[in-house]
C-alpha cells in the first residue's frame, strides 16, 4: 500500500504501544488518575462543548443559509473589513507604544522616578475595564469634551476608527510592554559590546543586532494584540458609533435581534482569524524564547546617554504616560462630581447610587463570583501545568492545547457557546448530567456559568506560569519524596505547590483581576439575580449616567488592589517565614 494513503502498519504499532504505555502509568496511579480525569473534564465540559455547540449551530443547514447571506451583502463585507482594520491599527499602535516604554525602561538612562512613573502607567490598565478609558475619552475628547472643546474650541468626533484605535491602544499595550521589556531584559549585552568594538554605532548596532533578535517577540505582541482588538467588545459598544465590528454586530444578533444562529454564524468569522493567529503568536512566542535570550547576561548594556535620543523617547513616554494617568484621574474625579464638565459640583450620590442603591447588588455579586473563581483557576491551572510537565503520557499536550484555548477564543464566543449549550439541561443517554446554567430559570440565577467562564478565561496564565516555574524545578526532588514513601497529592502539597508559590501567588491575582474586569464572555450570561459590575458600567455609560459609570470603575479598581495588595502581603509573610524557618 502507498505510504501517502495512510501511517503504516509500524507507525500505528508505535502509537499503539505509546497509548498503551500511557494508559498503564496513569491506572498504575491513582492520584495521577483523578487529576487527570478531573482536568479533561474541565476541558470537556467548560471549553470544548460551549465551542462545539456554537459550531454546530453554525454549521447547521439553517447556518449554511445565515453564512451565505452573510458573505453575499456588501454590509458584512465592510463590517469584515473594519474589524480588520481596527486589529490592525491598534496591534501597530499598540506594539509601538509597548516597544517604546519597554526601551526606555531597560535601554535608556532616565531618572528612576520616571521609570517608575511610566512603569506603574504601564500597568494600570491591567486593573480596571477595558471600556473604562473609553467612558473618559468622551468626556475629555468628546463633542463637547472637557479638554477639545471647553478648553481649545474644537469640535471633535472621537466616535469611530481614530477614537476606538487611541482607547484600545491605551487599554492593550501593556500586553506588548510587558513582552518586550522581558525580552530586553533578557538580551546578552556582549552582543552590543562586540558590535560596538567592531566599529558600529548606537543606530548600527540596533538595526542589525538588537532589532533583529526582538523581531520574533515584536512580532508576537503584534499578533497577541491583534486578536484583542478584534475580539473586544466593551470599546466599540461604547465607542464604535456607526463604525460597526464582528464583535458589535455579533452582540446585535443576539441581544437586539435575538438570533443565536446569527450570533453562532458571526463567532465562526470571528473565531478563525482569532485562532489562527493566537496560535502563531503562540509559535513565535516559543521562538523567541530560544532566539532572543542566551541565558543568563553577561554583564550589563550600556544605557543610551545620548540627548538627542534621551530626550525624544522619555518625553515621548511620558506624555503618553501622562496621558494615561489624565483619562484616570479624569475617572476619579468624574466620581465625585455630578456631572464633570456640565455640573462640577462635588456631590457623593454617584457612590450612594453604586453602593447603597441599585448597585450595590452588582458590586456583591462580582466580588463573590471573582473570590469563588479564584482559588479554582489558580489551582486548576496548576494542576494542569504538573500534568504538562511532568506527565508521560501524550495526551499532556492535547490538554494544554485544550486549556489555553480559554484565553485564544473570543470571550464573546464563549458567552454565546454557553448559552446554545447550557440553556436547557444537558443529558447523556437520557440522564440529565448538567442543570440549565444560563437564563433567567438557570440553577443559581446563571451564576454557575459565569464562574465558568471566569475560571475558563483565568486558568490559562495560571497554566503557563506554573509551567514556567515547574520547569526549574530538579524532578528528583520529587522522585526522592515518593521514594521515601510520600503519595503523588502528598508530595505535590508538601514538595511541589511551596517551591511553585510565587507562580500560584501571581496566578491567583491574574485571576480575580481578570474575573473583576471581563465584560464581553459574561454579558450574554447575567440574569436580573446576577447582576456584573461591566454590565453595569455599560448600562450607565450608555443612559449617559458617567458619574455613576465612573463610580463603578473606581469601586472596581479599589476592589482589585485591595485583593492585591492583600495577597502580596500574604506573600511576602509566608516567604519571611519559610526564610527564617530555614
Amino acid at each position: 500500500m502507498d505510504a501517502s494513503l495512510g501511517p503504516s502498519p509500524l507507525s500505528r504499532a508505535r502509537f499503539l504501544r505509546s497509548f498503551t504505555h500511557s494508559l498503564r502509568l496513569l491506572l498504575r496511579d491513582s492520584s495521577l488518575l483523578i487529576a487527570f480525569g478531573v482536568a479533561v473534564a474541565f476541558v470537556g465540559i467548560a471549553v470544548l462543548y460551549p465551542l462545539v455547540a456554537t459550531l454546530s449551530r453554525a454549521f447547521s443547514a439553517e447556518g449554511a443559509a445565515v453564512l451565505a447571506n452573510v458573505l453575499a451583502r456588501p454590509v458584512f463585507h465592510r463590517i469584515i473589513l473594519n474589524t480588520l482594520a481596527l486589529g490592525l491599527t491598534v496591534a501597530t499602535a499598540g506594539t509601538l507604544v509597548g516597544f517604546l516604554f519597554a526601551w526606555v525602561q531597560v535601554r535608556v538612562a532616565a531618572p528612576q522616578w520616571i521609570k517608575r512613573f511610566i512603569h506603574t502607567a504601564a500597568l494600570v490598565p491591567v486593573v480596571s475595564p477595558p471600556f473604562a478609558v473609553a467612558v473618559a475619552a468622551i468626556v475629555l475628547f468628546g463633542r463637547n469634551g472637557l479638554l477639545t472643546y471647553q478648553l481649545f474650541g474644537l469640535r471633535t468626533d472621537i466616535y469611530g476608527l481614530p477614537g476606538l484605535t487611541l482607547v484600545m491602544t491605551l487599554s492593550f499595550f501593556t500586553v506588548a510592554y510587558l513582552t518586550l521589556r522581558g525580552l530586553l531584559y533578557g538580551l546578552d549585552p556582549s552582543l552590543d559590546e562586540a558590535a560596538a568594538n567592531l566599529g558600529a554605532g548606537r543606530w548600527h548596532q540596533f538595526r542589525t543586532v538588537t532589532l533583529p533578535m526582538l523581531l520574533p517577540g515584536i512580532a508576537s505582541a503584534f499578533l497577541l494584540l491583534f486578536v484583542e482588538a478584534i475580539a473586544d467588545l466593551g470599546n466599540p459598544l461604547v465607542l464604535g458609533g456607526n463604525y460597526t465590528v464582528l464583535a458589535t454586530r455579533l452582540y446585535l444578533a443576539i441581544i437586539g435581534e435575538y438570533d443565536l444562529t446569527a450570533g453562532a454564524v458571526l463567532s465562526v468569522l470571528l473565531l478563525v482569524p482569532s485562532l489562527a493567529l493566537y496560535l502563531l503568536q503562540w509559535r513565535l512566542a516559543t521562538s523567541a524564547s530560544v532566539v532572543s535570550i542566551t541565558g543568563k547576561p553577561s554583564g550589563r548594556g550600556r544605557l543610551i546617554t545620548d540627548k538627542r535620543a534621551t530626550i525624544p523617547l522619555v518625553g515621548g513616554a511620558l506624555l503618553i504616560a501622562a496621558l494615561v494617568f489624565l483619562i484616570y484621574g479624569t475617572i476619579l474625579v468624574g466620581a465625585f462630581v455630578v456631572s464633570l464638565g456640565v455640573n462640577n459640583a462635588l456631590t457623593l450620590r454617584n457612590f450612594e447610587f453604586v453602593l447603597v442603591g441599585y448597585g450595590a447588588k452588582a458590586i456583591i455579586d462580582t466580588t463573590l463570583l471573582s473570590l469563588l473563581a479564584t482559588p479554582v483557576a489558580a489551582l486548576l491551572g496548576m494542576v494542569i501545568a504538573f500534568l504538562v510537565v511532568r506527565g508521560k503520557f501524550h495526551a499532556r499536550n492535547a490538554l494544554d492545547f485544550g486549556t489555553m484555548l480559554g484565553i485564544a477564543v473570543p470571550g464573546t464566543i464563549f458567552g454565546i457557546g454557553y448559552l446554545l449549550a447550557f440553556n436547557t439541561p444537558t443529558e447523556v443517554l437520557g440522564i440529565t448530567v448538567l442543570p440549565k446554567l444560563t437564563g433567567g430559570a438557570a440553577v443559581f440565577g446563571g451564576a454557575l456559568a459565569i464562574v465558568m467562564v471566569y475560571i475558563i478565561r483565568s486558568t490559562p496564565a495560571g497554566l503557563r506560569s506554573g509551567v514556567a516555574a515547574l520547569q526549574q524545578i530538579d524532578p528528583s526532588i520529587e522522585e526522592a519524596a515518593v521514594s521515601l514513601g510520600g503519595s503523588r497529592p502528598t508530595t505535590f502539597r508538601r514538595i511541589v505547590l511551596p517551591l511553585i508559590r510565587p507562580a500560584f501567588f501571581s496566578s491567583l491575582i491574574y485571576a480575580f483581576a481578570r474575573s473583576m474586569t471581563t465584560v464581553s464572555a459574561i454579558l450574554f450570561l447575567t440574569t436580573p439575580q446576577t447582576r456584573i459590575m461591566t454590565q453595569q458600567i455599560l448600562n450607565e455609560t450608555d443612559a449617559g449616567r458617567f458619574g455613576n459609570a465612573f463610580a463603578y470603575v473606581v469601586i472596581l479598581i479599589a476592589i482589585v488592589l485591595v485583593a492585591i495588595g492583600l495577597l502580596s502581603i500574604f506573600v511576602g509573610t509566608r516567604t519571611g517565614a519559610e526564610r527564617e524557618a530555614a
